[in-house]
């Protein structure tokens, strides 16, 4: 799975948005995103193997936390992306508006 098709996925959207500022362990999105535990896991997994998320153990439990680093070529993608795209369509609009 590529990197834009794990983040196009809401639950996993959801999950790296809780994360992004604090270190969570498992139980709390699970009462968060009203998903399994078992399902929560899967998305966890998905997200840690694509460098996007980072654990570490405290006693039992296991925190998770964005890992910015992990997600900072993806972010400079789709940010080279919408710069071309919008920069092109500012383009046609100058164009459409000088020809009248």
């Amino acid at each position: 799975m590529d990197a834009l098709q794990l983040v196009a996925e809401p639950r996993r959207q959801e999950i790296l948005r809780l994360v992004w500022d604090d270190e969570l362990p498992v139980g709390d999105l699970v009462a968060r995103l009203d998903l399994s535990y078992a399902g929560v896991s899967q998305h966890l997994a998905l997200l840690r193997d694509a460098g996007f998320v980072t654990v570490r153990r405290d006693g039992k439990r296991r925190l998770y936390r964005a890992d910015r680093a992990g997600l900072g070529p993806l972010s400079q993608f789709l940010e080279s992306f919408w710069t071309s795209r919008l920069d092109r369509l500012a383009s046609l609009a100058e164009e459409a508006e000088r020809a009248g």
